[in-house]
């Protein structure tokens, strides 16, 4: 029987060794060899005619080496989950002393195998002390009307007219880099975008109104587009948004193509096309869904900025102590040494706050019975698939499809594996939302952009 001893050589640092006697091992090699006799290709004998004492003489050290592992493996890994071992990694053998196993097939014996282990240190979290701030959005009139404005260019008829005309007019043009003069800069930048009409300046609209495809006009950004445009423009151009520079530049404009958008009615056909099924009869009561709708949306942002807060504080006002020199030692191991020393030590905070969230969300999930059901993964999985349609399609209609290519990605196993983790990870922070501590503030729907445009900036 199979015995395995524990000492400690460190803090978080443990030494096992494990001695494997003949019987633990030795039933599983006689019937490998007799299988692999079974399948052997060897010239003068007919397959499955080999005999194993020939098998034995020709392949046994390396099956049973094989053997050996396996077995220790599988002690190993009971030993670990029987005695409640929780450990960082998985553990590294002790090179110097397993390379005196002197494996000899005929003379079946102990073998003792020897590795180390790192261990998780203890982590206490007190999520009721968290405090955190709720962002409250209102939906103003201006946000309605600005959303309605978008959904009446979405859901208009497109065409594609002779000349510019209409302030809904979409420009596909060609911007290319140049001088005041219109000289085009060697190597400058060159980008095809598509701007509204009215997102122009009342100057720049003069001079493009009336003009067809191929019209060409030198612009200066900041007398072409205004604020949020003007930003956007710069955005797209790969150009900092935060160097004033960036706007001083010329561009030559070329008109590539001209589209229109006709507007709908405000009727119930449009207010079918937004919202499917709920048999909306009225302007108001159009205005009434939208409204519940995009506070349910700023809710959600908002909601993700708290799980964003959690997370910082978690990662920021937890410290955990890890065994260094061992996660390094683990490091070279893993990476079949060809990582410097100075490389992993350059690695090794990274790692650690790796390990130290893995810890934290383990040990809140459990607490907190987190647990993924199939049937997560599936809406999950149905929800990306929308996002990757963008949201947009008519599913009043026959939806088998969807179904069926859901069931297609969920025969993915790395596909499982990434949805598993950020399922398991948002059902975690919905769980904590509810125990935090958390001040309500009001706060306009552009500074809550902004902040979090800043944040993701900091990252």
């Amino acid at each position: 029987m199979a015995t395995i001893t524990r000492e400690n050589i460190g803090k978080l640092n443990d030494k096992l060794v494990v001695k494997l006697a003949k019987d633990d091992y030795f039933p599983q090699f006689e019937k490998s060899l007799k299988t692999y006799a079974k399948s052997a290709n060897i010239p003068g004998f007919r397959k499955g005619m080999v005999p194993t004492g020939l098998v034995k003489k020709m392949y046994g050290q390396g099956i049973l080496t094989e053997e050996l592992f396996k077995s220790v493996d599988k002690e190993l890994s009971q030993y670990l989950q029987d005695e409640k071992v929780n450990i960082l990694v998985q553990p590294i053998p002790f090179e110097e002393e397993n390379n005196e196993l002197n494996v000899d097939v005929n003379a079946p014996k102990e073998y003792t195998f020897t590795f180390e282990v790192g261990l998780e240190p203890e982590v206490n979290v007190d999520v009721k002390k968290i405090n955190v701030t709720r962002y409250k959005i209102d939906v103003t009139d201006e946000m309605l009307n600005e959303e309605i404005n978008k959904l009446e260019l979405r859901h208009g008829k497109y065409s594609e007219p002779e000349t510019i005309s209409n302030d809904d007019d979409v420009l596909n043009v060609d911007l290319k880099e140049s001088d005041k003069d219109g000289n085009l800069v060697e190597g400058g930048i060159q980008k095809g975008t598509s701007v509204l009409l009215k997102n122009l300046t009342a100057a720049t609209r003069k001079k493009v109104e009336g003009q067809k495809k191929d019209f060409k006009l030198v612009i200066q950004l900041s007398k072409a587009f205004e604020d949020k445009d003007l930003e956007n423009i710069i955005a797209q151009l790969g150009l900092d948004t935060e160097d004033k520079n960036s706007a001083k530049k010329y561009f030559e404009m070329t008109l590539l193509k001209l589209g229109s958008i006709e507007r709908p009615e405000m009727n119930e056909e449009f207010f079918e096309k937004v919202f499917p099924g709920k048999e909306i009869k009225t302007e108001e009561a159009f205005k009434t869904a939208l409204k519940e709708e995009l506070s349910s949306y700023f809710n959600a942002q908002a909601s993700g900025q708290i799980h964003d807060q959690i997370f910082h504080h978690l990662t920021d006002h937890t410290k955990l102590e890890f065994p260094q020199e061992f996660l390094k030692r683990w490091l070279i191991a893993n990476n079949k040494g060809e990582k410097s020393a100075e490389e992993v030590e350059k690695e090794l905070p990274a790692f650690e706050n790796q390990l130290q969230w893995s810890i934290i969300s383990n040990k809140l999930s459990q607490e907190n019975e987190v647990k993924v059901e199939p049937n997560d993964l599936k809406d999950f999985a149905r929800q990306q698939l929308m996002g990757y349609l963008g949201g947009q399609m008519d599913l009043s209609g026959d939806t088998s499809w969807i179904n069926d290519y859901t069931d297609r990605m969920m025969k993915d196993q790395k596909f499982i594996e990434q949805a598993y983790g950020q399922v398991m990870a948002t059902k975690l922070f919905e769980k904590l939302e509810g125990q935090v501590t958390a001040k309500e503030e009001a706060i306009s729907e552009e500074a809550f952009s902004k902040m979090l445009q800043e944040h993701q900036h900091h990252h």
